[in-house]
């Protein structure tokens, strides 16, 4: 076989671990079943009731998926640490919402995002804008991510879970053969016939028991028992990460020789596509292939995306948050986890495997670089320390996919069964408990959905330009939405069509040029939306009025300002105060990350700077510096706002 028999090398002590953290989920569920049965509040946001770390938490699990570090491996090797920023400038949209979003999503008292339409806008529009989102959003968007952390998850289970020698011979030829009818394979690439669907079958068998339990503490405990299994999902991700990364890097011989290493190995004359100084680089000016179109889209990313305000399991956790302050503070939370504390683990370890698991030299296979984070566990962990990680990846795939299930589900309950079945159809009014049930099944619905996906993505970096392409057209229109008063439904439905229309365009008329379809989505959708919004608008001013005094958005609002509180007006105060906020705390957070970056993997410093010694104390200087402004700034003006307002 290619691949070691993983399973052959587990200790009972590995897998008591595995063990403990299953019971642990499943009592988790059990436990808040009671509550979470009583209505969808508790169901799906926790009676409101979390507390802004707990929250914050939560969405860092989710966001920790089983997919991301082999992702995060595969962009190391293939473009270097400075393609990492297409990740980390999602703080800007982490940071956006906390301080200047989070609270009017609290405030607004709606248990989906897609619910916020028809308190925003009015007419048919709003209803049918709200029915679209729950499809587009809640299945299509949210399925091919799940679909995305499900092949992640084939990625880890190929090389130690074997139920072809566990289960009996003639069941499982029977489901050999069930899956060789299908003709669809869900097992990596690359293998040899007679044992790929074998192997296929050995992956739907791990994906159906690592679903299963997630599912079952999911959909009995609701948002709570997901909340309380992430929190304890990060802490062993984050221990296994470290442990990992501790072995990998003592392996190469420490951060000084895993440094020297990568400068020596990869070079152009050698025959790899990236020198050691380019893999290391922070910046543009070291990086490779850097034009002003990657610049631009790394730079406007975190708005050309469909969380951008927000929107989906981030507006979720702060619509559950219990005060106005805790859902500013699990957006910080959030992104420190996120950004800060999560790349400085992975960083050394993606270089690491990088040394000990190089490539040929010529072209470097993405696929092929993501699965060596997978051979690293397999290959270079002692037993212990290997269970840890097995459950820590675990972990990481359950808590994204519960996440996934319980707001995808929410969709299905709240905005397409009771808000049209049962009120535009059958003109009934459904019970708390059958609503419960039908949010139980929705999640299963889902799961289904997902896996009819599974099989058709070639690689975790395709399905994640896909998903990055559907949502780019959207996030324009969804963040003016809060700040400027004349956005309108039908502006957003016009949004939502011109991506759909232009996404399978791009992708056949610009497939190798990923930059340029982000951009013209982003600026063709955004356009077409503000431009219909201005032609339609603007919305009924009761109805715009209803929803200022609700979620009390900062921006732009003055008619609407004018109609409340004329002798006061507060929205732009408040907007260009938390933009502010907004911008400091990212630049600290982005300060820190490339000092103590640059100083744990010798990243060089950039051309014009003389002293890398100097470089690295000013960046921790600066991140170091601004973290009393930002957070005087950001956090007063909610006890201000509290104040005018209570």
């Amino acid at each position: 076989m290619e691949y070691l028999v993983w399973v052959q090398d587990m200790t009972k002590w590995d897998w008591a671990i595995l063990a403990a953290f299953i019971l642990y989920a499943l009592y988790a569920g059990l436990r808040e079943r009671v509550r979470a049965s009583q209505n969808l509040d508790e169901y799906f946001l926790a009676g409101r009731s979390l507390s802004g770390w707990k929250a914050g938490l939560s969405m860092a699990a989710t966001q920790f998926a089983a997919d991301t570090p082999l992702l995060v491996t595969g962009l190391v090797a293939t473009a270097g640490i400075f393609a990492l920023w297409r990740l980390w400038i999602y703080a800007l949209a982490f940071l956006l919402m906390g301080f200047l979003l989070s609270p009017s999503w609290r405030r607004v008292g709606v248990l989906t995002d897609a619910e916020v339409t028809e308190v925003r806008y009015g007419h048919r529009a709003a209803a049918a804008l709200r029915g679209i989102k729950a499809i587009y959003f809640g299945t299509i968007v949210n399925c091919t991510v799940l679909a995305m952390v499900l092949l992640a998850a084939t990625r880890l289970a190929e090389p130690f879970l074997f139920w072809d020698q566990w289960l009996p011979s003639a069941f499982f030829d029977v489901c050999v053969q069930i899956v060789q009818w299908v003709g669809v394979p869900f097992a990596v690439g690359g293998l040899e016939t007679e044992t790929i669907w074998i192997r296929s079958t050995n992956n739907l068998f791990s994906i159906g028991a690592i679903v299963s339990v997630t599912m079952l503490y999911s959909t009995t405990g609701g948002l709570r028992s997901v909340v309380t299994t992430d929190l304890v999902q990060f802490a062993i991700g984050i221990v296994a990460s470290v442990g990992f990364a501790w072995v990998v890097v003592d392996h190469v011989g420490g951060l000084t020789a895993l440094t020297h290493r990568i400068q020596e190995q990869f070079t152009t004359s050698a025959g790899y596509p990236l020198t050691g100084n380019e893999l290391l680089a922070f910046t543009p000016f070291g990086a490779k292939d850097v034009t002003i179109m990657v610049l631009l889209v790394y730079g406007f990313q975190w708005l050309l995306q469909m969380n951008a305000d927000g929107t989906g399991y981030l507006a979720q956790r702060s619509m559950a948050c219990r005060t106005d302050h805790d859902a500013r503070l699990a957006a910080v939370v959030f992104t420190v986890a996120q950004v800060l504390l999560r790349s400085l683990i992975w960083l050394p370890l993606a270089l690491g495997l990088l040394v000990i698991f190089p490539p040929l030299p010529g072209s470097i296979d993405m696929a092929a670089r993501e699965f060596t984070f997978i051979q690293g566990i397999d290959e270079l962990l002692p037993a212990g320390l290997k269970g840890l990680m097995l459950v820590g990846m675990l972990a990481a795939l359950a808590s994204t996919v519960d996440t996934h299930l319980n707001w995808g589900a929410s969709y299905w309950t709240n905005d397409i069964y009771r808000r049209f079945i049962c009120q535009s159809w059958l003109k009934r009014a459904p019970s708390n408990r059958a609503l419960v049930w039908v949010a139980r099944g929705s999640n299963l619905l889902i799961l289904v959905i997902a896996l009819c996906i599974l099989p058709w993505l070639s690689s975790i970096q395709m399905a994640w330009q896909v998903s990055l392409l559907l949502g780019a057209g959207m996030g324009v229109l969804l963040v003016l939405r809060w700040i400027w008063w004349r956005v309108t439904a039908w502006g957003e439905l016009a949004c939502i069509t011109a991506s759909i229309v232009m996404a399978p365009l791009l992708l056949w008329g610009l497939p190798d040029q990923e930059e340029l379809r982000l951009l013209i989505m982003g600026i063709g959708s955004g356009m077409i939306g503000i431009g219909v919004s201005l032609f339609t608008g603007p919305e009924d001013y009761d109805r715009l009025e209803i929803f200022y005094r609700r979620a009390q958005p900062p921006g732009f609002w003055g008619p609407i300002e004018q109609r409340i509180c004329p002798a006061n007006p507060k929205s732009s105060h408040r907007f260009w105060r938390a933009l502010q906020a907004m911008g400091l705390a990212a630049l600290s957070i982005f300060c820190l990350l490339v000092g103590i970056g640059t100083w744990l993997v010798g990243s060089p410093a950039p051309a014009w700077m003389p002293w890398r010694e100097l470089w690295i104390g000013g960046l921790l200087l600066v991140g170091i510096s601004l973290c009393p402004i930002w957070i005087r700034i950001g956090f007063q003006q909610t006890e201000q706002h509290n104040s005018q307002t209570g």
